[in-house]
């Protein structure tokens, strides 16, 4: 760490059940030259990976659709959310990582992918960094039905849409997973998909 705007940091763990919350207590020099002690809460989940699957000949992506109770709580009615496919490093990298996620969830199997972005999601509280990838699929490349890993509770949906079709979804409201929107703009802006 080398912010020489930050000292003094003390950490506390207040939960430890899933993943870790911490409370953090430091001091901070503020522009006029004061140390003013400022406490924040952090929450530590694991880094992550994400990637949109496309396939450029049908002009297709596959994303999915699962329950996420945050989202349920927070007002999204059914709790249902339609994501690109994502999911912790455990251990692993980035690459080797979404590559094994891609298959438990979506029932792909690909081998290229590539990284376009390495994003904090919510720095504000969130630890969590994602790396998100972009990867070609092919029909032929389908070795399972994916829907996710049984002993990990995962019930996902997989769904394969008309690019245009998304678009079309972000600007109703119908995807509102931000990694998924990063995604789907980067293909846009970058003409994945041709003209």
């Amino acid at each position: 760490m080398t912010n020489e705007r930050v000292r003094n940091i003390r950490k506390e763990v207040l939960s430890d059940n899933w993943y870790t919350l911490h409370k953090f207590t430091f001091e901070y020099l503020r522009d006029d030259g004061h140390w003013e002690t400022q406490q924040r809460e952090s929450y530590d989940r694991g880094n992550g990976a994400a990637i949109l699957l496309y396939n450029k000949e049908k002009g297709t992506v596959v994303l999915t659709r699962q329950f996420r109770m945050p989202t349920y709580v927070n007002g999204n009615e059914d709790g249902m959310m339609i994501e690109v496919c994502a999911g912790l490093l455990d251990g692993d990298n980035p690459e080797d990582c979404i590559r094994k996620e891609v298959e438990e969830e979506t029932g792909y199997k690909i081998e290229h992918v590539r990284r376009v972005f390495k994003t904090y999601m919510s720095p504000g509280a969130v630890t969590e960094i994602n790396y998100l990838f972009i990867g070609a699929y092919e029909d032929d490349m389908k070795v399972a039905e994916g829907g996710g890993v049984q002993d990990e509770t995962e019930n996902i949906e997989v769904l394969e849409f008309p690019f245009e079709k998304t678009l079309e979804m972000m600007a109703s409201g119908e995807i509102k997973d931000s990694k998924t929107i990063i995604l789907l703009q980067y293909a846009q802006i970058n003409k994945l998909f041709g003209e």
